[in-house]
């Protein structure tokens, strides 16, 4: 029997327990890290907010101003600099038209509304737009990433053979789910937790996973019954 998505949150929270995420100290810091983390790991994304904080530049201010050059070069850690500096200027440019008010931009109009407007932003994508909404706006709008793609389709809740868009699965947590921020929160936390340790792409480690017994990819491997050589399959 496929695991529910209301069963795996209580699953998840049971084997991991509260997350206390995003690591970000202030709303507009959520924002940066969003799109710093595209295609890095969060060490190199830290480094890089280091770095712009040191240089005084971590504010909407600071994104238009700096020449895009100076900007690359102080994100140069998070990869991908220099396309990652043309999106925070037009994050600040964004921020500049409403009056580099986050708080207040956030509760100036409907969710959709506000997601719409990300998803105009150059570079910012559906998980982007999605995690600022979360993260910096505390607006129930779930994040889809790629360990809660991975993890459904190894559950069953996403068949093999079935084209994920990203819209059609943050469709089955919105349906299945109160609309609520901090469920989202930390449902998506678990979700990066149980995908960093236990169901990575590469070597899983089926035979410390909790959800073994429900999990038709890791039962089908034999990782009860050999230890965990599943590791060796990538699903």
């Amino acid at each position: 029997m496929t695991v529910t998505v209301g069963d795996l949150y209580t699953r998840l929270f049971a084997a991991y327990g509260e997350q206390h995420w995003w690591p970000g100290e202030t709303p507009f810091e959520v924002m940066v890290g969003a799109i710093l983390t595209q295609n890095t790991a969060w060490a190199n994304v830290e480094r890089a907010i280091t770095a712009l904080r040191q240089a005084d530049a971590l504010s909407p201010r600071a994104l238009r101003a700096l020449p895009l050059e100076r900007l690359a070069a102080l994100i140069r850690p998070s990869g991908y600099f220099n396309a990652k500096a043309r999106k925070l200027r037009a994050l600040g440019e964004y921020l500049g038209a409403h009056g580099d008010d986050i708080e207040a931009l956030f509760r100036s109009r409907p969710l959709d509304e506000l997601r719409d407007e990300l998803l105009m932003l150059h570079g910012v994508g559906p998980e982007t737009a999605d995690s600022m909404l979360l993260y910096a706006g505390n607006l129930p709008s779930f994040v889809v990433d790629a360990y809660t793609i991975r993890i459904l389709r190894r559950l069953g809740v996403i068949q093999p053979d079935e084209r994920a868009t990203y819209d059609a699965v943050q469709a089955l947590f919105h349906a299945a789910l109160p609309r609520d921020a901090r469920l989202y929160n930390e449902y998506h936390a678990l979700f990066v937790a149980h995908g960093k340790d236990i169901c990575r792409a590469q070597r899983p480690r089926c035979e410390s996973c909790s959800l073994l017994p429900d999990c038709p990819a890791g039962t089908a491997s034999g990782a009860g019954d050999n230890g965990g050589r599943a590791g060796d399959r990538v699903v």
